[in-house]
């Protein structure tokens, strides 16, 4: 429980945060196919997008912890392809059986990360459950901007973190991030 108190502590402070750096952003992270894991590994990825000044680029699943990405990296430098699908669901934690276990703490945490409108999403759609709820299409680029409606940089800068496989799209010339 004091674990969940100190990343909601971490992200409220870092919703607050702008770019420390106010430089260009130096790559563009490409989220392709991201099933989510640890909600703190999540946020402290994003938390270093954040401070980088990246621009993210959602261009297939970005499913669970992943989300987290849309609170935690201002809304001006993400935007979503037609390819996106971002998946929502309540956070949960393993039991002494190998099961799962909601977390209703965790799932609180990860709601309030959220920017109001995925908030409000989720709320019309029967909110967290432990149940996938996928946000595509229309519906998502009314929320989340679509890429090209705002002028982005990219390079091919990569950075490594743990849990990240990174490679570069000579075609795109930009960072790959997946989970492993």
């Amino acid at each position: 429980m004091r674990a969940w108190i100190l990343l909601l502590a971490v992200v409220t402070a870092a919703s607050s945060m702008v770019c420390a750096s106010g430089t260009p952003a130096s790559a563009t992270v490409l989220i392709t196919g991201d099933n989510g894991g640890r909600m703190s590994e999540y946020a402290s990825r994003f938390l270093q997008v954040r401070e980088s000044g990246e621009q993210v680029v959602i261009d297939g699943t970005c499913l669970s912890a992943c989300t987290m990405v849309l609170g935690l990296v201002p809304r001006n430098h993400v935007c979503v392809t037609a390819n996106a699908v971002l998946g929502f669901h309540a956070a949960w934690q393993p039991d002494g059986s190998g099961g799962r276990v909601s977390s209703p703490p965790a799932t609180r945490v990860l709601l309030d990360t959220y920017p109001p409108a995925i908030r409000a999403w989720i709320a019309r759609h029967g909110g967290l459950t432990p149940t996938m709820k996928f946000l595509r299409g229309h519906e998502l680029t009314t929320i989340v901007p679509p890429c090209g409606s705002a002028p982005r940089q990219a390079s091919a800068h990569t950075r490594r973190g743990p849990a990240v496989r990174q490679a570069v799209r000579p075609d795109l010339r930009r960072a790959s991030i997946a989970a492993r």
